[in-house]
């Protein structure tokens, strides 16, 4: 296989990843607005276990679904490839890195990756699985209508010190993931000019930190509820 041919293949999987990772981008702003819903005083959870009712049930949200969960294999996938084709790429190290020429969120993008595919293994684990298959989430009635109770399950699992603690360290770490992965994509996609990187550089800092501040508050609000 000729270098062009490696330098093609390796550009399409860059456009690939980045248009997934984005992807998963939208569905974690949506997926804190949920969360958020659990805050809201009086609501006794109804809203959250109504939108991850209706986000478990409606047919089109199901075909996003699996999207979503196919969004996140190539991710990860393409990650792991790029990754490997980098250091094959250079198997001979520098004996003094060049790290000023490189961010530290960009150094430890597939460390940070790997630890956030742990994470969300042990999330699907905790919450999509025993939902979905295993049956073992309570019910609750609103208005005759029986649905899973996930609300409750959110909030029983955040008054757990050592889950909310690994809950808050992933969500760091996926900070800092962010924080490279989001102006890198649109890199990949060919838009970096002068006149609007620095922006797509300062909304990346701003992901970076809304969304594990985010997620942060939820966790530590209901712990010391």
């Amino acid at each position: 296989m000729s270098n062009s041919t490696l330098r093609y293949s390796s550009i399409t999987k860059k456009v690939i990843m980045a248009l997934a990772g984005l992807f998963l981008i939208t569905f974690l702003f949506v997926h804190l607005g949920i969360n958020f819903t659990l805050l809201i005083p009086g609501d006794e959870r109804e809203l959250f276990n109504r939108a991850a009712h209706f986000m478990g049930t409606f047919p089109l949200v199901k075909v996003f679904e699996v999207v979503l969960f196919g969004g996140f294999i190539i991710h990860i996938i393409y990650g792991l490839i790029l990754q490997i084709q980098n250091w094959l790429a250079r198997p001979t190290r520098y004996k003094i890195e060049g790290w000023s020429h490189t961010s530290v969120f960009s150094k430890f993008m597939i460390h940070t990756g790997i630890v956030i595919f742990i994470f969300l293994v042990i999330h699907l684990m905790d919450f999509y699985i025993k939902a979905k298959f295993l049956g073992e989430v309570d019910p609750v009635v609103y208005d005759g209508e029986t649905l899973h109770d996930l609300g409750m399950l959110v909030i029983l699992k955040f008054k757990h010190l050592g889950f909310v603690i690994g809950y808050i360290v992933a969500f760091i770490l996926l900070g800092f993931h962010l924080h490279h992965a989001f102006q890198s994509a649109f890199q990949s996609l060919g838009l970096n000019h002068s006149k609007y990187t620095p922006f797509l550089k300062g909304l990346s800092t701003v992901i970076s930190i809304i969304l594990p501040l985010g997620f942060t508050a939820i966790a530590l609000i209901i712990y010391f509820s």
